[in-house]
């Protein structure tokens, strides 16, 4: 570590909640956003729609009303789009966590197939979305049938490090919805508009017992010497798919993590489906030396079996 700061928590703690701020937000946010280029692909329920032609959902769609719904975020590559076979896993747990039938697993491999043949772009993200379908405007059950949306557009390659700062709301590691990948995202939503704020391009969650957590949509990892660590899944955290596999591919300790660890970690970096391994520089005030030879032994381990096998 390279310069430290005892301001760990406490700013974000600090934070006046009850202030929003959005309009403040829209210019910094707007020049943040990656700007899409080429063909946008979204197949809904069995119709593929390309170009100009504008799919909709049903206006009570109840991934619409109340957030009734789960997804999965897939990296596309030339290969195509990576690690199906435990994303379309991960999104059937997240499903019936909420209660929804199980997804058709071979009804969304050609779905996959239909949003990236012909595509104009090697680099993408491809997102399954699924709901409960139409429902009541309010909490009680979606009357169905689910609505099953695949869509594909390309994605620019994320910068190899980024800062991060600590977001002033707890995750519930308790909640109902702890370790499902839910469409009711407006918290991450909200807590990466604030880090934008400050200057950072990820948010970390504490959860209830002051531990570390996760990112709104990333795991965490921490290098002490040789030894890596990353806050296990009763901290909270979504089992990441890049997580999975870092923890099958490399020697990475699951335990939990106060703030006071973290912040004197020699090396942190963050995984996710789009991100990989990113290397974090800085956290609030606390900045991270320039050698980080662990997380870039773990991130050259993780592109090499990446490489190999586009669904390990």
């Amino acid at each position: 570590m390279f310069t430290a700061s005892d301001d760990r928590v406490s700013s974000a703690a600090d934070h006046d909640q009850r202030t929003r701020g959005y309009p403040d937000l829209v210019p910094l946010l707007a020049n943040r956003i990656p700007q899409t280029t080429g063909r946008r692909s979204v197949w809904i329920n069995g119709r593929l729609h390309l170009g100009g032609a504008e799919p909709t959902v049903s206006a009570t769609d109840h991934g619409l009303v109340v957030g009734d719904g789960v997804f999965e975020a897939l990296k596309v590559t030339a290969s195509g789009a990576f690690a199906v076979r435990r994303h379309l896993a991960r999104l059937t747990r997240s499903a019936a966590a909420l209660g929804l039938p199980a997804p058709d697993h071979d009804v969304l491999r050609e779905a996959i197939d239909a949003v990236l043949t012909d595509r104009d772009f090697t680099d993408g993200k491809l997102r399954i979305t699924y709901t409960g379908g139409a429902g009541p405007l309010g909490s009680p059950a979606a009357y169905g049938p689910p609505t099953l949306i695949v869509a594909a557009e390309a994605s620019p390659h994320p910068p190899a490090t980024t800062a991060v700062v600590t977001a002033p709301w707890s995750r519930n590691e308790h909640g109902a919805l702890a370790g499902v990948k839910s469409i009711s995202y407006a918290e991450n939503v909200r807590a990466l508009a604030w880090a934008a704020t400050q200057g950072a391009g990820e948010a970390i969650f504490l959860n209830t017992a002051g531990n570390v957590c996760e990112g709104t949509g990333t795991n965490i990892f921490c290098v002490f010497g040789d030894t890596v660590v990353t806050p296990p899944l009763t901290a909270g955290p979504l089992a990441g798919i890049t997580r999975e596999l870092l923890l099958e591919w490399c020697e990475i300790i699951q335990r939990d993590l106060t703030p006071t660890d973290a912040l004197a970690a020699d090396e942190v970096f963050i995984t996710s489906s789009l991100r990989d391994v990113q290397s974090v520089d800085r956290w609030g005030t606390t900045v991270f030396g320039p050698e980080r030879p662990g997380t870039e032994r773990i991130s050259r381990s993780f592109a090499q079996r990446a490489g190999a096998d586009p669904d390990p």
